[in-house]
């Protein structure tokens, strides 16, 4: 009777070991978001609510190799880490103010009670230094929405203050999305030579990040050919931004106000993405390739320059005035005469990136900023980076050398 006992209870135990394996690899009802150079913030479940921990802190988030910078943020980064929910789920986020200064959290575009709103002095005390509040509410609709400080949002939010918050719709979207990447556009301005970003610039910034980082520092977005793909775009800056893809069109589907009728979508292949506000594009990506995906404002695809420089394209600078110059101005280099896609790498401060660089298959791609690259593969098993795009024969620009005069 023992050994049957100790039978049974051996039984039972591997049962609920079983079913604890089951529970932790039951997916999820919903496709991950992907959210490139940052990540999830992951919860608990306590009595049927889904607990998330942020803790607001000064971070230190490398922007491209060769700078860093003293930025604010969530959790160790900036954006801080995104949340994902369903609609429908009660939601608890403990919020730890780690900061030199008083701080508070709205949720930006969420429907909830007022006092959970997050306008701190206005529906709720501001989170001193060291404490804890803890915002509870239930989820009532479904988008892509943000999270950033309100108090002293001017420095919080300049620092790098801000991140997504993810609510999926009950029912899963038909037809199905395999690949759906958060971006958040944000602008800096950080003295060359120095790491802190300046909150009093208010125009003239001179770094502008996806994720907080600049090419060639973003990674690559990776799809398989023939998936359904979305692309969130949020924007906490002083400046909208058109966020441009190569080589296809896409549709508006969603801003942070909710989903867009389908009778108003309409192909685009930039999609503007307006001060507080958030936008979700969607498309299939059917061919394959390396495809350019950035801000078409073009000093937004460049990282810290000067404006200071006179203008000398097409005026003539003689070795021996820049020898002259340079004489009284140790470093000096003569700039522009014919453009500066070849000056890039040239003397700069220490933690400053050049104003355009990173290199590709085929030499220099000379961009920065808001920048990077659509790898769109057949056949591929992993969202690895598959390496540069080989392309077939023929498909190529041919280099003619250089042609006869024709005379005129």
């Amino acid at each position: 009777m023992a050994s049957l006992c100790r039978v049974v209870i051996v039984y039972l135990f591997l049962m609920v070991l079983a079913r604890s394996a089951a529970a932790q690899q039951a997916p999820l009802p919903y496709v991950p978001v992907v959210t490139p150079n940052g990540s999830t913030l992951p919860f608990v479940m306590n009595g049927g609510v889904k607990e998330f921990r942020l803790t607001a802190e000064p971070v230190k988030r490398e922007f491209a190799k060769g700078m860093v910078v003293n930025a604010w943020g969530y959790n160790g980064s900036t954006p801080g880490p995104t949340i994902e929910a369903v609609e429908g789920d009660r939601v608890r986020i403990f919020v730890t103010n780690k900061l030199p200064e008083r701080t508070s959290v709205h949720w930006h575009g969420i429907f909830l009670p007022n006092g959970m709103d997050g306008v701190a002095g206005l529906n709720q005390p501001h989170i001193e230094k060291n404490e804890t509040y803890v915002y509870e509410f239930t989820l009532r609709q479904n988008g892509v929405f943000m999270y950033h400080p309100h108090s002293d949002e001017m420095v919080q939010m300049a620092l790098g203050m801000m991140g997504f918050f993810v609510i999926h719709p009950k029912v899963a979207p038909t037809p199905k999305v395999d690949r759906h990447f958060l971006v958040m556009l944000h602008e800096w301005y950080v003295e060359p030579g120095t790491a802190t970003p300046n909150p009093n610039v208010m125009t003239d910034f001179n770094l502008f990040t996806f994720n907080s980082r600049v090419w060639p520092g973003t990674d690559p977005w990776v799809v398989k050919k023939g998936e359904r793909v979305q692309f969130s775009f949020g924007n906490l800056s002083m400046d909208s931004h058109p966020i441009h893809v190569h080589g296809y069109a896409f549709e508006e589907v969603g801003t942070d106000g909710g989903p867009v009728p389908r009778s108003a979508r309409r192909p685009e292949t930039t999609v503007n993405v307006p001060v507080g506000a958030t936008r979700t594009v969607e498309m299939v990506a059917n061919e394959e390739g390396d495809w350019a995906f950035h801000c078409h404002k073009s000093h937004h695809t460049m990282n810290a320059m000067s404006h200071e420089i006179p203008n000398m394209i097409g005026v003539p600078q003689p070795a021996s005035v820049e020898q002259k110059v340079r004489s009284l101005l140790p470093g000096y280099m003569a700039m522009g005469e014919n453009g500066m896609g070849n000056m890039m790498e040239m003397g700069r401060p220490r933690n400053t990136l050049p104003m355009m660089t990173g290199d590709g298959p085929f030499g220099p791609v000379e961009m920065g900023g808001m920048f990077t690259i659509l790898k769109v593969r057949a056949g591929i098993s992993s969202y690895a980076d598959p390496g540069w795009y080989k392309h077939p024969e023929g498909t190529l620009p041919r280099n003619l050398g250089v042609l006869p005069s024709s005379g005129r």
